[in-house]
């Protein structure tokens, strides 16, 4: 079993007890520091350099999402999980910041822990990917979500679960893209109890957040040609149809 190493920076003495008892009962979880205060917390990650960085969003001296951003520049290759409010002003800048994770509190210790071994089992299933000579063929989800983290359409919003199924719904039936507001949006809200209205506005919202990350070269990248420019965007239906397309050329369905 690997080790992984953690830093826990958190205001929250209960939450920070809680997550030491919960990282001793795995085993393989490693606290090296924990602290509230943002400056002492960078100095501690850069000396340590740890597997996983748990961050408040806010903390003494520097807040949560400059201590991010100076992970994410230093340490590329460290996990983060962002902590705090239920709000998505809050959630979408630690996602900014480079946060692959948004624990919103208060949260169960049991559902963090589940999250956290998730994002950490999956980075090292990555990182043996990438060693092997041969890999097995991507399914269309997995594709998808390749797609969607390129452009920086982060996994936590609602958008994201729905603009994955409009587009296999795409795929499927490449017709239904010129019915939208009559068969997508309803097809999409049926599968997730919700409305056809709530969709439309997640689906944008996703794609609005993907945009405002500014990865434009990463969007023309994947299409193969300078789509877009500046800040303009995609319509949803646009968006939908532009992936579908990509993967159906691709014979990957």
């Amino acid at each position: 079993m690997q080790e992984n190493t953690v830093v826990l920076l958190e205001a929250n003495s209960a939450v920070v007890t809680q997550l030491k008892e919960a990282f001793a009962e795995k085993g393989n979880f490693i606290l090296k520091y924990s602290g509230d205060d943002g400056d002492e917390g960078i100095k501690q990650i850069l000396a340590i350099k740890p597997d996983l960085v748990i961050v408040s969003m806010f903390l003494k001296g520097t807040d949560g999402c400059s201590v991010m951003r100076a992970v994410k520049r230093e340490l590329p290759n460290t996990k983060i999980v962002a902590t705090g409010m239920a709000a998505d002003s809050f959630i979408e800048a630690a996602i900014n910041a480079g946060a692959l994770y948004y624990l919103v509190k208060p949260f169960s210790i049991q559902t963090a822990m589940e999250r956290i071994v998730e994002l950490m089992d999956n980075s090292k299933e990555e990182e043996k990917e990438i060693s092997m000579p041969k890999r097995r063929p991507m399914s269309i989800e997995e594709k998808i979500s390749e797609i969607f983290i390129s452009i920086g359409i982060p996994p936590h919003i609602k958008g994201y679960n729905y603009l994955r199924e409009g587009i296999k719904m795409t795929i499927e039936n490449p017709y239904i893209i010129n019915s939208v507001t009559k068969e997508l949006y309803p097809s999409i809200a049926k599968k997730f109890d919700t409305t056809a209205s709530k969709v439309e506005r997640a689906i944008r919202h996703a794609i609005e957040v993907a945009w405002n990350r500014g990865r434009i070269e990463a969007v023309n990248a994947i299409f193969g040609a300078r789509i877009y420019l500046g800040a303009e965007k995609p319509t949803n239906s646009e968006f939908i149809a532009l992936v579908a397309d990509k993967l159906i050329l691709e014979n990957l369905v």
